[in-house]
């Protein structure tokens, strides 16, 4: 049976009409795009770190508190996956925990960023095997040490300490290994000593083969591995959404640090939400002993940035061609810093 021509210009029509209000009204087809304008949730990456735990605090505690999250926690298993997101695809993800020389070292090659925060103080630690005979720095002697890469802050704090004992890297044999390898490897004696960010130093010590050599709080107190990098273009277009997120950090920061029992709820929350660990892990780490790793005081500071930036240099990790006012913006930092712990306790 053959519709008639009058038939078929009223469907084609009608149905032109109900697919132009489905775009206008439910995928908005028609918006105008307005610099800064956002129809979804921008994204932050993060490592399943502790110098990263800031970042999925923030998201717990604002789903609880306002219904739901202002941004989307993007996890990743690695730094090369989590630098090529966030160098690539600043429009999804326009901000990311990342290590403080690495962002230097961007910042030299061009990238569009800027730290804007901490992520953490110390949480680092030189780790080895039990039944070894490396006592101090000077043991270290002809030894294998596993560090996370090349612009980890480890490596400078290794550098530093090192430099102390009258030492260089030509006194140890330094391998670059992802940090959740470093364990077993520490196990294994494949390695004579590691050090990385927490959690995986304080497995081998909750798992009994693994001792500390020194702790970062110890012999480089304030120590900084990872900071929070925004690109420029989030910076200029999305400024209140910037500072909402130095201040979701800022405020999560002091709540972990207001007392032991936030410190257990978040290693809970964080460990089973975002993490995929056993808690066990991260209570350890959080708790032995409580200034392991803290979460206050996250301004990022000229001179600590300074320092970085010499040892940086020294180790042949960046070339020092930019300074302090290139790779950072503090001006988030005052309205951060003022804020207090917000009032929220966890639903036993």
């Amino acid at each position: 049976m053959r519709l008639g021509p009058a038939i078929l210009l009223w469907t084609a029509l009608w149905l032109a009409l109900i697919t132009a209000l489905h775009g206008t009204l439910n995928l908005r087809w028609f918006a105008p795009k307005t610099r800064g304008a956002r129809t979804e949730k921008f994204g932050v990456g993060f490592l399943p770190v502790t110098c990263h735990l800031t970042c999925p605090v923030t998201d717990f505690i604002n789903k609880n508190v306002e219904g739901e999250g202002f941004f989307q926690p993007m996890r990743f298993s690695g730094w090369p996956e989590l630098k090529e997101m966030f160098i690539g695809r600043p429009e999804e993800m326009p901000a990311s925990f990342i290590l403080a020389p690495m962002a230097i070292a961007l910042r030299e090659q061009g990238v569009k960023l800027k730290i804007v925060y901490l992520g953490h103080r110390d949480g680092s630690a030189l780790m080895v095997h039990k039944d070894s005979g490396i006592f101090q720095t000077t043991d270290l002697r002809g030894k294998t040490v596993a560090v996370p890469g090349r612009y980890a802050n480890q490596r400078l704090i290794i550098y530093r300490e090192l430099k102390k004992a009258g030492m260089g890297f030509e006194d140890i044999q330094l391998v670059e290994m992802p940090p959740p390898d470093m364990p077993a490897a520490l196990l294994s004696k494949a390695v004579d000593a590691i050090i990385s960010g927490e959690p995986f130093m304080g497995q081998t010590e909750l798992d009994g083969y693994g001792r500390v050599l020194w702790q970062a709080k110890d012999v480089w107190p304030g120590f900084i591995s990872c900071v929070l990098a925004v690109s420029e273009d989030a910076i200029r277009d999305n400024r209140a959404e910037i500072q909402k997120l130095v201040n979701g950090i800022a405020r999560s920061g002091k709540w972990i640090d207001q007392s032991m029992d936030h410190r257990m709820d978040a290693a809970e929350f964080v460990a089973t939400g975002y993490y995929n660990q056993n808690p066990r892990l991260l209570r350890f780490v959080l708790s032995k002993p409580p200034d392991r790793v803290t979460y206050s005081r996250l301004g990022p500071l000229r001179p600590e940035f300074e320092e970085i930036e010499k040892l940086a240099k020294e180790a042949g990790i960046i070339d020092g061609t930019v300074k302090f006012e290139d790779y950072v913006d503090d001006s988030f930092a005052a309205e951060a810093n003022a804020l207090t712990a917000p009032a929220f306790e966890v639903r036993k």
